[in-house]
């Protein structure tokens, strides 16, 4: 009772209510949604371990599994906010393969959780699956138990419970009625009413109590909304999640935000990407660009974006002084080249890979297709050194901008003392590319609410893409690249089995071996084989040909590669392919549609800086 009644006081002091509120409300508290999911776990183990033995129905075991991720879901909110890393590791993280170091070497960790246990149980191999069920199920339940047992009693800081809410809006429409967290039972949309349900009981209390009485009845007004909404849904391929989104998701993020309070972002600051001050998922400020690089805002400026520009174009610090890095980075082609791999410096030669657009590129942890540079930094560095790009050093560039004025007045400006060094010009770079942000697309204006028309092609194009295409469970949202939400602190690759030439009658696997050979030792295992980051698709209209070898020349023939289960789907054999191996059964017409979507993605307005 005493845990009971704390959290229901905390809970009531933001909202302004007393526990005699709470009391007559029937809110119900945190303890009932911890005890009821470790009851259901408990339940899972023990029911997947009769399934082990034939003691039970396959059938059994999927309504125990589904009741199990409900229960989990009503928590969720707060335990993966709270502790993401024993979250993701032990209870609900993704179905890969993942490294742990073990001193100069790494090991392979198989993938456990409730995830991984959903695509298992609801697959047509379950019954060759009975003894790795068990054991996963036996896992999730002792994992916890462990946890519940010690944070017991929990006692959650009231802006706590307001920022894990908001995020968990975030998870939901990018995780929950994506896909992405239930790829055997796609029961997302039960999961996603269920999350809000528990959610609103936490911030329902007497509105007459409220400081602010409108923004507690248009909180509670949308929770109800947004459960209603999704128990009126026939399908998963059918829910609008546009709509959704706009009435119901979108306006809930923005008014719990009124709920925050300036000193409780701090935290989360530290460990996210995501910005809790901003008020919708497509705004342009959603993410925090300075998360991902070496230096912070307060050190970044207008003078060193103009510096960094300034490099950008000039071909005085390569190495054959011939070009830049726009020979490869057009800002008329979306900051690419149009052509399948950027030219060499080495005449008639070209680079190893595809170049990718600079727009929004800051948004990730690891940076080149086989991701082998940690910053933006880094990445400018690679380029420098790279016998086939700039195949230069430090020591030419900097004797090269110590001749111009230009240059030693403005990094004197930017730098003082330290004028031209190394660290200057990969900063002053890393600057400007940061600045090349792209989120004011038709689209983007249309889900902010700053414009009121939409194509009906590129709605469904969008319901498509986050829904039965499964595309936006690894290009998730609002960056559609493989930035993982809702933290955004990792960048995910992939393993699609892409072709060398997708027009030839004799199909063969493109040979590069991507994140496999990035020259990192400790990657250099069989799961990364061919494994290559996931790009964003925004301004993909202006960026073909696409993959990291540019042998698809237009979107559809990209589209019909994935409609067909890439290249296992394909009928090669691909090693530990992540991208799933069946047909999505897209139409012509869906196939059109979310083209239209991604073109509307379009948004260059950074090229005009």
């Amino acid at each position: 009772m005493r845990f009971y009644y704390f959290i229901s006081l905390l809970a009531l002091q933001f909202l302004g209510c007393t526990p005699k509120d709470m009391y007559e409300s029937n809110t119900i508290n945190f303890n009932n949604y911890f005890e009821e999911c470790g009851q259901a776990f408990k339940k899972l183990d023990s029911v997947a371990t009769d399934f082990k033995f034939g003691k039970t129905s396959i059938d059994s075991l999927r309504k125990t599994s589904r009741l199990a991720r409900i229960a989990y879901k009503k928590i969720e909110f707060y335990i993966a906010y709270q502790f993401p890393e024993f979250a993701n590791a032990n209870l609900n993280g993704a179905p890969l393969m993942q490294l742990e170091k073990a001193g100069a070497s790494s090991k392979v960790l198989s993938p456990n959780g409730l995830q991984v246990l959903d695509e298992l149980v609801f697959s047509e191999d379950a019954e060759f699956e009975k003894t790795k069920i068990a054991a996963i199920a036996k896992r999730i339940n002792n994992q916890f138990s462990i946890l519940k047992n010690g944070i017991s009693p929990i006692n959650p800081k009231s802006e706590d419970l307001v920022l894990a809410a908001r995020m968990q809006l975030v998870r939901i429409f990018t995780l929950g009625i994506t896909g992405f967290d239930t790829p055997g039972s796609v029961n997302g949309l039960e999961e996603a009413e269920a999350s809000l349900a528990a959610m609103s009981q936490i911030f329902k209390a007497n509105s007459g109590k409220l400081i602010d009485a409108n923004t507690y009845n248009n909180i509670n007004s949308l929770f109800e909304g947004a459960i209603v909404n999704l128990q009126r849904q026939n399908s998963f391929e059918d829910f609008d999640r546009l709509t959704f989104l706009k009435q119901y998701l979108d306006p809930l993020y923005k008014d719990l935000k009124k709920l925050q309070k300036k000193n409780d972002v701090f935290e989360i600051s530290k460990r996210s990407a995501w910005n809790p001050e901003s008020t919708s998922i497509f705004a342009t400020d959603f993410l925090n660009p300075y998360f991902f690089t070496e230096f912070t805002a307060e050190e970044d400026s207008e003078k060193l974006r103009k510096l960094g520009e300034s490099l950008f174009y000039d071909t005085a610090i390569s190495g054959n002084k011939a070009i830049s890095c726009a020979t490869c980075h057009q800002p008329s082609k979306a900051f690419t080249d149009n052509i399948p791999k950027s030219l060499s410096i080495v005449q008639n030669e070209t680079v190893m890979r595809n170049s990718p657009t600079l727009l929004n590129a800051v948004y990730a942890d690891r940076f080149f297709y086989d991701v082998r540079a940690f910053s933006l930094e880094q990445q400018v560095e690679h380029v420098i050194f790279n016998e086939k790009e700039f195949n230069t050093g430090y020591a030419e560039i900097i004797n090269t901008l110590k001749e111009n004025p230009k240059y030693v007045t403005g990094f004197g400006d930017s730098f003082g003392k330290n004028g031209i060094d190394r660290k200057s010009i990969s900063r002053a770079l890393a600057s400007y590319v940061l600045s090349l942000q792209s989120f004011n697309s038709d689209f983007d204006k249309y889900a902010r609410n700053e414009s009121n028309t939409i194509s009906a092609s590129v709605k469904n194009g969008f319901n498509l893409f986050m829904g039965k295409a499964n595309c936006a469970t690894c290009h998730f949202a609002p960056t559609f690249s493989g930035l993982v939400p809702p933290f955004y602190g990792d960048t995910e690759t992939e393993i699609l089995g892409v072709l060398e030439n997708p027009t030839n009658d004799n199909l063969m696997a493109d040979s590069d071996k991507g994140r496999f050979s990035n020259g990192i030792q400790l990657e250099n295992t069989w799961i990364y084989e061919k494994s290559f980051k996931t790009t964003t698709v925004r301004n993909i209209a202006l960026t073909a040909p696409y993959f990291h070898n540019g042998a698809y020349k237009t979107l559809e023939e990209v589209l019909d590669f994935y409609n067909k289960g890439g290249g296992a789907g394909m009928g090669l054999e691909i090693k530990n392919q992540t991208l799933p191996d069946s047909e999505l059964n897209l139409s012509e017409t869906e196939i059109k549609d979310l083209i239209a979507f991604m073109n509307a993605l379009t948004d260059t307005s950074a090229s005009k800086l």
